[in-house]
């Protein structure tokens, strides 16, 4: 049956609920701090005897409303009712008056709950004034507001009930569709109650409610204590009607039992992957117990007791060994599926394989010896050689000399790495290679630390261990290749590995005790020394190694690459011959580098076409000359009485190998290599082909592979007196081609480009400057006097000669500075055919790096100034207008 409906008065004073809401039967409790709110509970419950009905009405926050309205309509509403229109009396001026305030309006929902206050309790009052009152309140019934008001601080509202009446109600009873809502929503709830009963004591209570008060205000007071969002609230406080409320409620109920349910079966799961681990850990222990019984110790313990004993006979010293057997004892107390016993075991056996103390035995230096060696396998570099030697006479004499770090800096292919490894190879030391191209990140130089998954040590630390000793000498290849970037500088990590000051106590951070770097022989190589940083470049001696000659190519293709590549391929002079004449073609017309890389590729190439052509041949073996072919076959040699077989013999002295001959082996000639290396990719008529028409002057540059042969290209065009430079360039050779032309101008009278300095020879014109190899980056001043030739040779219609090649920088007056890298740019041009070489004269000094036979085939000439440049670069000078001396 239905109780008694409350008797509603028809108005309420309006108590504000921020993004709650409280539904009838359920009860809360309510702290009033807001000015508005303890003037309300003061004069309409605090000072009254009987305390009254309250409304207590749900509030948005300002961001969740519209801006400007003062009651929202009814959400969901199900009562076949639409959303009541807001009032625009005195409610409306008070949301005005906020506005003008300064104060946020109040943005009120169109229905609410009667409430009583169950208790009442009044906090000290500050020496600001300030109040504050806590309410428990019970809700008792929906109402709609029709009207609100303000009543000095806070609102009054006059309002109409909602819920139905007792007849009402009494007759809803009777419907069969609410009766079987009702059942479902005490069953939904029954089972709620009964997964409840497992986990809370007070359950009993609940069960209690659920046969005693109405299945309407069931369902109000079961969702009022679930955690749902505030729209869903505002949902089941206007579900007014029966059926609606109890779908809802229903649902909800539903909804927080699966989620019950859920959370429980993943607690079981959980729990029972505990217990599983507690019970593997049991069976460890009793098996563990059997096996000592047994008196079989293959286990863990075991291999734990020979991994301390691998770290005892490391030799590591006395502060590193306490730190070990720290960790050891810290491995001991794990168990092995524990997550850390992986990483901690790791950690120690690279401690026990680290070469703490282990050498390699060096027996006593030959100097004469190691220089035979690094004549055998090195042509040239005798300048190089000469340094090794001498690296290698001062570790004589001093073994533990803290010697300086060699670092070979020079183009692709010329053999640095090799020179690393002949000495390594004459200290009788291991050799490790550490390559650092490309790398960016500061763990690969310092390892990384313990902390995070995955962690491991340096490149520095895993290379001792391969190597197994403590003084091998190792090659950081490509140390011109690091990068940075949030990771960390590997560049910066280098300073201390190569500072002999540093290294005895390197920190790696994996390992995190100090290692002893000093008795490591490093060699460093680089392409270039420009993107060392100057701090590391510091800490090592630089030794170039320019390009070689094509006459030292020559040679070291007959002494060192002709013979690897015949054995690479299973071939032997027998099949292959290659002469010289025909190895100098290769040189001169399929290759022009540095190093001898390429060379070797093509020699590899012609390697090839012999092998397909030897491994074609008939397998059937030719007999010799010596030997007498058998006249009588065995068929024909039976004798018909006896079946006796008569056979040849072959002399005792006859020399069995000679009896089968070779196939005549194949001879590379002109033909065959075009054959196979395809027509020449180079020839000497290319610098005579470019240099065909004025506006074309022939350039030295440097590049990281070596010596480059730079055209540059200058035409003239109707404009309006503008430089366009293209070819990719850089910053500094733009400015020098700026350079170039504003000396040009300024001297056009003097070179007899115009007829007085007054007339602008860009009148009407603009100039374009190319630089071919449009997709390679070009930069630096050494290109210089080369683009002031371009343009004087354009403007003046006189051509360039094509066997004149040139470098130096330039300045506004004129002068002629010196450059770098003059014999890799004189290797160059003596590559591509060009007889005189224009220099600057403070380049003499480095004349004395060329080799002689170089020397006599270029002619050199080393100019002061500009105007030298181009008395030389011109077909019988230029001709210069002098001034008269007044």
């Amino acid at each position: 049956m239905a109780d008694a409906p409350v008797e509603l008065p028809g108005r309420l004073a309006i108590l504000p609920f921020r993004n709650k809401v409280l539904l009838p039967g359920a009860i809360v409790r309510i702290r009033c701090t807001n000015p508005s709110s303890v003037k309300l509970v003061e004069q309409e419950l605090w000072q009254r005897e009987d305390k009254g009905l309250i409304g207590v009405l749900p509030v948005r926050d300002s961001e969740a409303a519209a801006v400007g309205s003062i009651l929202s309509p009814g959400v969901g509403s199900d009562s076949g009712e639409g959303g009541r229109r807001s009032p625009g009396g005195s409610g409306g001026e008070s949301t005005k008056q906020d506005a003008k305030s300064g104060k946020e309006p109040i943005h009120w929902h169109s229905r609410g709950v009667a409430a009583r206050a169950l208790h009442l309790s009044r906090g000290v009052e500050k020496p600001s004034g300030r109040v504050t009152y806590i309410v428990v309140l019970e809700g008792l019934c929906r109402f709609s507001v029709e009207e609100l008001n303000a009543r000095g601080s806070y609102h009054v509202a006059r309002v109409s009930r909602l819920d139905m009446t007792k007849t009402e109600l009494e007759q809803a009873e009777q419907d069969p569709d609410l009766i079987a809502l009702s059942r479902q929503f005490k069953a939904t709830a029954m089972e709620l109650i009964s997964v409840l009963e497992q986990k809370q004591k007070t359950v009993g209570r609940t069960k209690v409610l659920l046969e005693t008060v109405p299945v309407y205000r069931l369902a109000d007071i079961f969702v009022a204590s679930f955690e749902i969002s505030f729209e869903e609230q505002l949902a089941m406080l206007d579900s007014v009607d029966l059926k609606v409320r109890l779908s809802k409620a229903t649902e909800l109920v539903d909804r927080h039992l699966q989620s019950i349910l859920v959370a429980e079966k993943i607690t079981q799961k959980v729990e029972g992957q505990l217990s599983k681990s507690q019970k593997e850990f049991l069976l460890r222990q009793q098996m563990r117990a059997i096996k000592d019984e047994l008196g079989d110790n293959d286990d863990d313990e075991d291999d734990i007791a020979a991994l301390e004993r691998k770290m005892q006979n490391a030799g590591m010293p006395a502060n590193i060994w306490k730190h070990a057997q720290r960790e050891l004892r810290r491995l001991r107390k794990m168990q092995p599926q524990q997550p850390g016993y992986s990483s901690s075991r790791a950690y120690l056996e690279l401690i026990a394989d680290l070469p703490w103390q282990k050498v390699s035995e060096e027996r006593e230096l030959d100097l004469r010896a190691a220089k035979e060696s690094l004549d055998r396998d090195h042509y040239g570099l005798t300048k190089v050689k000469q340094r090794i030697i001498e690296y290698l006479a001062v570790r004589k004499l001093k073994p533990d000399a803290r010697g300086p770090v060699l670092c070979f800096v020079g183009p692709p292919g010329v053999g640095k790495t090799s020179l690393a490894t002949s000495i390594a190879k004459a200290l009788n030391r291991k050799f490790i290679r550490i390559s650092l191209g490309g790398v960016k990140d500061e763990a690969d130089i310092r390892g990384h630390r313990r902390t995070y998954i995955g962690s491991m040590p340096g490149r520095l630390i895993d290379g001792l261990k391969r190597v197994s000793v403590n003084n091998p000498v190792m090659l950081l290849d490509e140390i011109d290749k690091t990068g940075s970037d949030v990771r960390g500088d590997p560049a910066s990590a280098l300073l201390e590995v190569l500072d002999p000051e540093q290294n005895k106590t390197f920190n790696d951070h994996y390992l995190n005790v100090p290692f002893d770097l000093s008795k490591v022989v490093f060699v460093a190589t680089a392409n270039r020394m420009q993107p060392i940083p100057p701090a590391l470049l510091d800490r090592m001696e630089v030794i170039e190694l320019p390009g070689y000659t094509p006459e030292e190519k020559l040679k070291i293709a007959m002494k060192h690459l002709l013979p690897r590549v015949l054995e690479q391929h299973g071939l032997s002079s027998a099949y292959l011959q290659i002469p010289e004449a025909v190895v100098k073609l290769i040189i001169e017309r399929y290759t022009r580098e540095a190093g001898v890389r390429n060379l070797e590729r093509n020699l590899a190439a012609l390697a090839r076409a012999a092998a397909v052509k030897v491994a074609e041949l008939d397998s059937t073996l030719r007999l010799g000359k010596e030997m007498q072919p058998i006249t009588t076959t065995l068929l024909d040699s039976r004798l018909a009485d006896g079946g006796e077989v008569e056979m040849e013999v072959i002399p005792m002295g006859q020399d069995i190998s000679n009896t089968y001959e070779n196939p005549s082996p194949m001879i590379v000639d002109e033909a065959m290599l075009e054959k196979v290396l395809g027509p020449p990719r180079f020839d000497d008529r290319e610098a005579a082909d470019r240099v065909s028409s004025p506006g074309v002057s022939v350039g030295l540059v440097w590049t990281s592979f070596g010596g480059e042969v730079q055209f540059v290209e200058a035409t003239a065009m109707v404009g309006k007196g503008d430089l366009h430079l293209t070819g990719q360039l850089g910053d500094v050779i733009k400015e020098s081609a700026q350079l170039a032309l504003t000396w040009v101008r300024a001297r056009s009278a003097d070179l007899n480009l115009s007829p007085t300095s007054d007339i602008n020879i860009l009148e009407s014109r603009d100039i374009h400057i190319h630089f071919p190899a449009g997709a390679v980056p070009k930069d630096g001043p050494s290109a210089g006097v080369t683009l002031v030739t371009s343009l004087v040779s354009l403007f003046s219609n006189r051509k360039v000669r094509a066997d004149t090649a040139m470098t130096g920088e330039m300045t506004l007056r004129g002068l002629v500075l010196p450059v770098g890298g003059v014999k890799d740019k004189v290797l160059a041009a003596h590559r591509y055919g060009i007889k005189r070489v224009i220099l600057p004269e403070r380049n003499l000094k480095d004349l004395a790096e060329i080799p002689a036979p170089i020397l006599a085939g270029i002619e050199i000439l080393l100019v002061k100034r500009i105007e030298e440049v181009l008395g030389h670069a011109f077909e019988n000078g230029f001709p210069l207008r002098l001034h008269s001396s007044l």
